[in-house]
């Protein structure tokens, strides 16, 4: 998707990147491990593995239509999980990408120098052995991931279309010359080849599974680009269904023809797939099509790594770029280009990390390994969020999978015991996979969570469903001593509890020294039924649907606190009609630094509406506000209308110019994170009279957003200065603290 919104692949360029993703590279590359690994039923090997394929195939496409984004299970995993499990599972995800771009940019260098080798020797009869030397293979896979890197810069994906009609074309000529072989052949002869079927049993069946699962990866890489589609809910499901189904019909008749053609007079396939894995397809297309038969199987490996090359760098970089948007990789990469509409950065970083990799480790065979393993398990963890999604999805999903849940399920299995296979098999595999997610953990911690975890709340709050969909049921705590001022703490507290998934608890704290010989004064029980009986009508009338408590406490802010702890709450939301009582800020400073959990502060005037508040105000400090609470709190305001918020540092009046441009960068950066869903303007003031300033702008705002000073983890102070704020302010005010 450009920077203007629009899409712009069709069902066509869609199949383009699964057909350009999944056909070629791995049939070219695997049919040897396969055929030696269990011999002529390395067929039934690849058609399992079909089946395996089509069960994720209708995982992934129900979430993709659920979520037309780009980014794959990355978004997936954001949308379902936590923003941590996501960067976890993005992280990963972008490795195998670039990992499968960097094997196919050097698969593409080989190819590409055989060709010209044979070519050369043709011309001048001598064998140049340079032509085909590490260093050249480097470099031709160096200059096709720069060519692709600057289409990719200057212009919106294609999905490769004309690369891969060359390809299905060349492979079409391969199966129709085999077909016209095998008619020659007696048919006893070709039941010779087919003898014994199964060489090595049911576990060379299974290790043949395992080698050759990879061959059918590339479907999910439509879901990475699944920003950039048209109509995604119809479009995406149809584009995976069709471009796996094209490969399976490629590669599967493809395999009948190698296991007849691919071996010598008295030698089994699974013999010559031994002594010769890698050139098992060009010795078989020689076989029956001589010469011309190897310049087909060239020019299909040629077209093939070209084609993958080109989707995993995009694919990669649509990951990045997702991750990015998110902040759980730095926020340049999630920019578009104004002009093109592509993620230019994350495309040029994902390039470069490919071409160190090509330059530092050309034999990439572990890495390789490795990425298959992670998109098995990446497969996997599809499966399960496609279980959870249908559980806990309210809206009707555009696609959805057949025989749930025994789809999921039967792939979970599937691809959980194939990557384990590949674990045993290949132990180096999961070492470099345990090794990038433990870099990437650290990473995430001391570069990306705060500003993730903000971006996140502020998802949070704007789309209520994400909160649902995570399973999460947030508790907001609203103590209520006064009916007048119920109304507009129920909004207020709508705003912090997510609708149909947040839930409220109202609180009424009935004073225990008001007993009288008979018990409690009945003039204090029908006040406590009052507040509640108001709350419950204010919640109704904004479809929210509260829990209520009345309790007996000597000191209602004890018993706040306690209530809070026992039930978990989330969040408090106190409301004070009086901040002119000279013991307020010592009450509030009591709950603030007693409770584990957010505290808002509310003082508005009776029968505020939250709607209301088209001009938001939100004074920023020197650390710049209350990270999460702010965020999610600011995209519930901009969820329920489009307010204009208004970001405000006052600074000094000797602070210099320089420092000002700092402090302003400092401050759209802040507030970018902060809202990334709705209008905001910065103002950055010279003054030393702070409280003037913001009371000053208070009076054309709807509503300020205070931040209370926080000392320490366990130590918040609503302070001096605030309280002054507050006690002259002429305009609705909430102050916030974020918990432990």
């Amino acid at each position: 998707m450009n920077s203007d919104g629009q899409r712009y692949l069709g069902l066509f360029g869609a199949i383009g990147v699964g057909v350009g993703a999944i056909v070629g590279g791995g049939i070219l590359a695997l049919t040897g491990a396969a055929f030696a690994a269990t011999g002529p039923s390395a067929v039934v090997a690849f058609a399992l593995n079909g089946v395996i394929a089509f069960l994720t195939v209708l995982s992934f496409a129900e979430m993709s239509a659920a979520f037309p984004e780009s980014g794959g299970t990355y978004v997936f995993s954001k949308k379902v999980l936590s923003i941590k499990a996501a960067f976890g599972v993005g992280w990963i995800i972008w490795f195998a990408s670039i990992v499968a771009a960097v094997l196919y940019g050097l698969g593409a260098g080989f190819f590409i120098a055989k060709a010209a080798k044979n070519i050369w020797f043709m011309l001048s009869g001598s064998d140049a052995l340079w032509i085909t030397s590490g260093v050249t293979i480097t470099v031709i896979a160096l200059a096709a991931t720069l060519i692709y890197t600057v289409s990719l810069v200057f212009r919106q994906s294609s999905g490769g279309n004309w690369v891969n009609i060359g390809k299905v074309t060349v492979f079409a000529v391969l199966l129709v010359g085999g077909v016209w072989y095998l008619t020659k052949q007696p048919i006893v002869d070709i039941e010779t080849k087919f003898t014994p079927f199964f060489a090595y049993g049911g576990l060379g069946l299974l290790s043949a599974m395992g080698y050759s699962f990879i061959a059918l990866q590339g479907f999910d890489l439509i879901s990475a680009v699944a920003g950039e589609i048209k109509e995604p809910a119809k479009v995406v499901p149809r584009a995976m269904i069709i471009s796996l189904m094209i490969a399976l019909a490629i590669y599967l008749p493809f395999l009948l023809i190698i296991a007849v053609t691919g071996s010598s007079e008295g030698e089994s396939i699974s013999e010559a797939s031994a002594r010769l894995p890698e050139a098992i397809v060009v010795f078989a297309a020689e076989n029956y099509l001589g010469r011309f038969g190897f310049w087909l199987v060239i020019a299909a490996g040629v077209l093939s790594m070209l084609s993958a090359l080109y989707v995993n760098l995009m694919a990669a970089s649509r990951i990045a770029h997702s991750m990015a948007r998110d902040r759980t990789l730095p926020h340049r990469l999630g920019e578009l280009d104004v002009n093109r509409g592509t993620p230019v950065n994350a495309v040029i970083v994902t390039a470069v990390i490919v071409a160190l990799l090509v330059i530092v480790i050309p034999d990439v065979s572990a890495a390789g390994a490795a990425a298959s393993l992670i998109f098995l398990v990446s497969f996997a963890l599809a499966h399960l969020i496609s279980i959870l999604l249908r559980k806990r999805s309210a809206k009707e999903l555009p696609f959805k999978s057949p025989l749930f849940p025994l789809v999921p399920i039967v792939g979970i299995v599937t691809c959980v015991g194939l990557a384990v296979f590949q674990g045993v098999v290949v132990p180096i595999a999961g070492v470099i996979a345990l090794l990038w997610l433990i870099a990437g953990g650290v990473l995430y911690i001391i570069l990306f969570s705060t500003r993730a975890k903000v971006v996140d709340a502020s998802a949070e709050g704007y789309d209520p469903d994400l909160v649902r969909l995570r399973g999460r049921s947030p508790l907001v705590l609203v103590p209520i001593a006064n009916p007048s001022n119920a109304r507009a703490m129920v909004a207020v507290a709508n705003a912090l509890a997510p609708p149909f998934s947040g839930r409220v608890l109202l609180l009424s704290v009935v004073q225990s020294p008001e007993k009288t010989a008979e018990g409690l004064d009945s003039a204090v029980l029908i006040n406590a039924e009052s507040v509640l009986n108001e709350a419950l009508a204010a919640s109704y009338e904004i479809n929210l649907v509260p829990e209520a408590l009345t309790t007996i406490g000597k000191d209602p802010w004890s018993e706040i606190v306690r209530v809070s702890a026992t039930h978990g709450c989330e969040s408090l939301l106190l409301g004070l009609t009086d901040l002119e009582e000279d013991a307020v800020g010592e009450h509030i400073e009591y709950v603030m630094n007693r409770v584990d959990c957010d505290v808002v502060v509310q003082s508005t005037p009776s029968g505020w509406m939250m709607q209301e508040a088209k001009r938001v105000l939100v004074p920023v400090g020197g650390r710049g506000g209350q990270g999460e609470l702010l965020a999610r709190l600011l995209g519930s305001i901009c969820r329920t209308g489009n307010p204009e918020i208004t970001f405000l540092r006052v600074l000094p009046e000797s602070t210099s110019q320089d420092e000002l441009d700092r402090v302003r960068a400092s401050l759209k950066l802040f507030a970018s994170d902060q809202l990334p869903y709705g209008r905001f303007k910065l103002e950055v003031e010279k003054s030393d009279d702070v409280e003037g300033v913001i009371k000053d702008k208070a009076s054309e705002s709807d509503l300020v957003i205070l931040g209370l000073r926080r000392l320490g983890r366990r130590k918040k102070s609503i302070g001096d200065l605030a309280l002054r704020i507050a006690r002259g302010l002429g305009c609705p005010l909430l102050m916030i603290s974020r918990g432990r």
